[in-house]
């Protein structure tokens, strides 16, 4: 458990605890730094767990998935983040207390998935990679993250149009997306990669960028190749509805079951991974994996 996740707190997990308890055994264990949880899961997986359940934020989520892909460990997921984009587009409620009943309901079912994975740069993602103003949006929520328990989805957008104004550089591409047919957008402003839908959640809207994205089918590419703001916001406004108007707007390159394809920027650009920001690289490397994960579904 990430117990320094904006939705953990100290009654949440001594309810969970016991809930889980009353009819598995259960080994808890706290992360306590980025990067803790893959090696607390792979460490779990080589002991012969059945599953581990994590509760904390889809980044923490994200590192177990890397320590649990491609073994028959199951993963099960408390939501405690902010968004919990896994958790809810996997069906589970996004109260962690609730969650955990269905939680159990779940394991005393046996009912478990077997789904593909996107990677990026070889490391896993679970449903979204962002390149460009979404990246930098999430940095900005990353330098005031004492807010994020308070502030919740106000902080998201205040981010996005502080970025929108001052942090992004919307006066020129910033990369080229480059896929194995041959097929070149080389005017990306900026980029996003599913593995499945939605993008987020503002509220209980979901922000459906990419609704053809299935933990069923290879990778969907959102490509955004202008930035001017009565477009961009009428594209936002599409995807808060239906998402449809991304596959047939001409400014999009709206691309489905993409198993490869690289990123190349025109300098650095930054990235961020099922919402936990990166840095800034120039070259990113994708492919999707299938059948690679089991998680416990509700």
């Amino acid at each position: 458990m990430n117990t320094s996740a904006s939705g953990v707190t100290a009654r949440g997990r001594v309810v969970i605890q016991k809930a889980l308890a009353a009819d598995h055994e259960v080994h808890v264990a706290e992360t306590s730094r980025r990067g803790h949880a893959t090696r607390l899961a792979q460490g779990a997986a080589a002991a012969g767990a059945d599953v581990v359940a994590v509760l904390g934020g889809d980044g923490t989520l994200n590192e177990a998935a890397n320590g649990l892909a491609g073994t028959s460990t199951a993963l099960a997921i408390i939501p405690g983040g902010s968004t919990n984009v896994f958790a809810r587009l996997l069906g589970f409620a996004n109260d962690p207390i609730e969650a955990t009943g269905e939680l159990v309901g779940a394991l005393g079912r046996g009912s478990l998935r077997r789904v593909g994975l996107g990677a990026v740069n070889g490391r896993y993602f679970l449903f979204h990679v962002g390149m460009g103003f979404d990246a930098e949006v999430v940095a900005q929520v990353e330098r005031r993250a004492g807010l994020k328990r308070y502030a919740g989805h106000a902080l998201f957008v205040f981010a996005a149009f502080a970025t929108w104004l001052r942090h992004y550089d919307k006066s020129r591409p910033r990369m080229a997306l480059r896929y194995p047919d041959g097929w070149v957008v080389d005017d990306a402003y900026f980029a996003i990669c599913q593995n499945a839908n939605p993008y987020t959640f503002l509220g209980n809207r979901p922000f459906n960028s990419a609704p053809d994205a299935t933990l069923d089918r290879a990778l969907a590419v959102v490509t955004f190749r202008d930035l001017r703001f009565a477009r961009f916001l009428g594209l936002a406004a599409s995807a808060l509805a239906s998402g449809a108007r991304l596959r047939s707007d001409r400014s999009v390159d709206y691309r489905t079951d993409v198993t490869e394809f690289v990123v190349e920027g025109y300098g650095p650009f930054p990235y961020q991974v099922d919402g936990d920001y990166l840095g800034e690289t120039d070259r990113l490397s994708f492919r999707h994996e299938a059948d690679c994960l089991t998680v416990v579904v509700p």
